[in-house]
């Protein structure tokens, strides 16, 4: 696959304050997600009946802009198709369904700590495959910012976990490097909208179908949805799940990856988990403890001496 043949280089310090920006943006709207979908489980929803409207009403979102942005090229749909397919399976719909099998079996803490550990495969799998070494800067960078991660998630309070929850959280984890690894990828020819709503179109055709077959819970609820005890009618978040943590979070996440490499991008990636910790504050009044803000601090370290670390 083309799009696996290497890192995207930051060539310039304007390209990188962009792919910054993106990744960032990223971040906040994936980070965005947590909170949002909080209100419609404790009103009735199942996990695999959230993901399903959020990646659905997020590749109805991009439709249109997905169309201006092919410019008539529509070759490029066809020549892309196995390519498509792959990013929708691996990065959308594998991800999420992994991710799903991964929380019944463990505390949700452990199963993101796994999942984020998706930066460490990308630097192996550039390492391993493409000879591209990490820096001392990027290695000290990685362990200080899983170190943060640690603390955030606060998985030392965790007991024993299962060994089988444990591969599922593996393969949300092989899910989540394969999007920044594909997305960083520019020779195929395809847009960042398009790859975001192609790949958002086979996910919610792969996950409708799991639901169909029983192989997730599909349930919804018209109940209103609760925020720090403001209901608001249950459409709203559903909306902003599949406009903000679906389709603004994909698009500007392909545009981070291929403005920054997969490699800093993934690591930029690892603020998400900040952005939710502050989202669960606002939303739900969950304050965060003084472990998670010293975690919170070591994790926005580490992606600083991470970036440090990469070639301008």
């Amino acid at each position: 696959m083309a799009a696996l043949t290497h890192d995207t280089p930051v060539v310039t310090s304007r390209r990188s304050q962009i792919g910054l920006a993106w990744a960032v943006l990223a971040a906040a709207s994936f980070g965005l997600s947590g909170a949002l979908a909080s209100g419609l489980l404790d009103a009735g929803w199942s996990p695999a009946a959230l993901v399903l409207c959020r990646i659905g009403i997020g590749a109805v979102t991009l439709a249109f802009p997905a169309v201006v942005a092919l410019r008539g090229r529509w070759h490029l749909l066809r020549v892309n198709a196995g390519f498509l397919l792959a990013f929708g399976l691996v990065a959308v719909a594998g991800c999420q369904f992994a991710y799903f099998n991964a929380i019944e079996r463990l505390p949700v803490a452990v199963a993101i700590l796994i999942e984020y550990a998706a930066p460490v495969a990308v630097v192996g799998w550039l390492w391993a495959r493409h000879r591209q070494a990490p820096s001392r800067l990027t290695v000290l960078g990685a362990a200080v910012a899983i170190a943060g991660l640690l603390l955030v998630l606060d998985v030392f309070s965790v007991g024993s976990v299962d060994a089988i929850g444990v591969l599922w959280a593996l393969g949300g984890m092989v899910g989540c490097a394969f999007f920044f690894v594909v997305s960083a990828g520019d020779d195929n020819g395809l847009p960042p909208i398009v790859l975001a709503a192609g790949g958002l179109v086979v996910g919610t055709v792969v996950l409708g179908l799991a639901g169909a077959l029983g192989l997730v819970a599909m349930s919804a609820d018209t109940r209103d949805a609760a925020y720090q005890g403001t209901e608001v009618a249950w459409w709203l978040p559903v909306l902003g799940l599949g406009v903000v943590t679906a389709a603004v979070s994909y698009v500007s996440g392909i545009f981070a990856s291929r403005a920054l490499g997969a490699r800093l991008a993934s690591f930029v990636a690892l603020l998400e988990v900040l952005f939710s910790v502050v989202f669960a504050w606002l939303l739900l009044g969950q304050l965060p403890v003084a472990v998670q803000l010293l975690g919170g601090g070591l994790l926005l370290g580490g992606v600083i001496v991470v970036r440090a670390g990469e070639p301008e």
